[in-house]
């Protein structure tokens, strides 16, 4: 129901165009909240908020709006748009938190791509003032798309996703760092029959436990603490603040319109600053929100990379029981995928196996020998097994492995094993990415992704899952027969997933989504992982994402040469490890516990 107005009374108009939602304010000249409007955009801004303020309009007809604030993402082009003014979020949310919450001392606003901190000073009224903010990087973590993305793991829409965390009593612990790596612990505690209330919960207190960390900083958040923006109605996460800031009852607030905070400010600041407009013409949004969305930037399309002819496989069928052959074992234990290798003394690759680690490493790895068993049973003779890979201690103790190497080292020696001139190896797995620099077969410098999935393989996964389209072979193959890439930029996985929507809505094809996507992992990898350090001449790809053409040709065209992708990529840091036992091997026999694992009891 729309407040009684005097004829004469004032109408300031506030948007938030953010990258999930459009909100509408209206303010009469004495600050009181009129009308709002909070609606989901689909990746189409300006079509939402061309439809929103039709509304608006229509309800208030025969009024005039005196001047119209734009805050957001999307504030630039609509402030001009509607002959309006932008304004800045940090001062769209103090102003309206100095006109509807003068009392609070700190505030949470988390939306759908972006959260904030903001400190006030000063006792409310007109000393309330603006200390100090904080704005999270760009990474979903903490976030409403983040939330988003989890309850559609989980098969519950948001709403319920947020009631549901009520009902925890033992919430489990999982990664908020990363929206990527949180599936990862999803899966797990699925695995093990963990309820879905306890997941949801536990992601509600990790959100919480990264804003406290990640944004905060170890700062005091002193109450009464402001809670505002999309999230803000999702009451898991409401009490996972409570809980992980220590606050009890009225200290954590969140105010009736928290939806449309942002734009009342707006509102308020072209209102503080008296500012006057001719009136709301719409024409100019109508014709852009026709046409101007539908024009992706493009990239050239990606060649298809030249391939050398394979080494041949290694026939134990011809080897003699009698003259069982020597041989070193690797084993690369990684996130997402165990690795298993065989090696000869001579550096001869004799058997192998790619397995899916699946959370369970030991299960993986008894799977992988019990595939070579039937093979090497009585025809190899150990020398020695070393281990790497995140999960190479517990898995060097299960085998009787003679070493560990770290995964850095071995993905190197395999490397200058295989070429000696090798430069650089751009390493890119599951959920890790690595860089090396190699000077005369001499490690000089290394990166590792942090803790973010964009630039690994798990990124590129998510976003194929997203198309539906299998990672292997078929990915790749579309994406090199895209004619016009979009460019989809170096952004976190989340937010990659806004683009995709946004894109195949305005009639963006597959095979253009695919092809970007290639751009997108490398252009991730050479800007979080590589970043400014030296890229050689002779560059090898590595990892189980090399084996994407399409992620291969995207190389070679960012770095205007081809990269190397040798036999067995994949499995290289096993290879490496095998060679390290090899050149280190200090004892006299192995203490491997033998091939048949999976026949073999192990308590931790």
């Amino acid at each position: 129901m729309t407040p009684s107005l005097e004829s004469d009374s004032d109408l300031f108009l506030g948007l938030d165009a953010g990258s999930i939602s459009v909100k509408l304010a209206l303010l009469d000249s004495s600050g009181r909240l009129l009308a709002d409007s909070y609606v989901r955009h689909q990746g189409r801004p300006y079509v939402a908020a061309l439809s929103s303020l039709k509304d608006l309009l229509a309800r208030f007809e025969g009024r005039s709006i005196r001047a119209a604030g734009v805050t957001g993402v999307a504030a630039g082009r609509l402030a001009e748009l509607l002959g309006g003014a932008a304004v800045g979020e940090i001062r769209a949310l103090t102003l309206s938190a100095k006109r509807f919450a003068p009392q609070a001392k700190t505030l949470v606003d988390i939306g759908g791509e972006d959260t904030k901190l903001l400190w006030f000073s000063g006792d409310g009224g007109q000393s309330h003032a603006l200390a100090d903010f904080a704005m999270n990087a760009l990474c979903a973590a903490g976030t409403g798309s983040f939330l988003d993305q989890q309850a559609h793991r989980l098969g519950y829409d948001i709403e319920r996703f947020g009631a549901l965390a009520l009902k925890s009593e033992v919430p489990p612990r999982v990664a908020g760092r990363c929206s990527v790596f949180a599936k990862s612990d999803m899966i797990h505690l699925q695995q093990s029959a963990t309820p879905d209330y306890e997941i949801v919960y536990g992601l509600c207190l990790a959100m919480a436990r990264n804003l406290k960390s990640g944004l905060a900083k170890g700062r005091s958040l002193a109450p009464p603490v402001l809670f505002v923006g999309g999230v803000a109605k999702n009451p898991g996460l409401a009490r996972a603040l409570r809980e992980i800031l220590e606050l009890e009852g009225d200290e954590l607030s969140i105010p009736p319109h928290h939806l449309v905070f942002a734009a009342a400010g707006a509102a308020e600041a072209v209102m503080e600053d008296g500012l006057s407009s001719a009136g709301m013409d719409l024409a100019s949004l109508e014709r852009f929100a026709s046409t101007g969305q539908a024009n992706p930037s493009r990239l050239p399309p990606l060649v298809k990379p030249q391939k050398a002819p394979k080494t041949a496989e290694f026939d134990w069928s011809k080897v003699d029981s009698a003259s069982p052959v020597d041989v070193y074992i690797g084993v690369d234990v990684g996130s997402v995928s165990t690795n298993v290798a065989l090696v000869t003394p001579e550096g001869r690759l004799v058997a192998r196996q790619y397995l899916p680690t699946a959370g369970r490493p030991l299960e993986a790895i008894a799977i992988g020998f019990k595939n070579i068993f039937p093979d090497v049973f009585g025809k190899a003779s150990v020398l020695g097994v070393c281990c790497t890979g995140s999960g190479r201690y517990l898995t060097a103790d299960y085998l009787g492995a003679d070493m560990t190497v770290n995964e850095i080292t071995a993905q190197a020696t395999a490397a200058v094993a295989i070429d000696p001139t090798v430069d650089t190896i751009f390493e890119i797995g599951g959920q890790d990415s690595k860089y090396i620099s190699i000077q005369d077969g001499v490690i000089v410098d290394f990166m590792m992704n942090k803790a973010c999935a964009a630039g690994t393989g798990s990124f590129l996964e998510e976003q194929a899952d997203k198309l539906g389209l299998s990672i292997k072979g078929e990915f790749g193959d579309i994406a090199l027969s895209a004619p016009a890439p979009v460019a989809l930029g170096e952004r976190c996985t989340v937010f990659m997933e806004s683009d995709l929507v946004h894109h195949q809505q305005n009639g963006v094809e597959i095979k253009d989504l695919t092809a970007g996507l290639c751009h997108g992992i490398v252009a991730n990898y050479l800007g979080r992982v590589v970043e400014t350090r030296a890229v050689g001449t002779n560059v090898f790809f590595q990892g189980g994402t090399s084996f994407n053409q399409g992620v291969e040709a995207a190389f070679n065209s960012r770095l205007g040469q081809p990269v190397t992708v040798p036999d067995n990529a994949d499995v290289t840091g096993a290879v490496g490890a095998a060679m390290i036992a090899r050149d280190r091997k200090s004892w006299e026999k192995s203490s491997f516990v033998g091939f048949d694992l999976s026949k073999r009891g192990y308590e931790i």
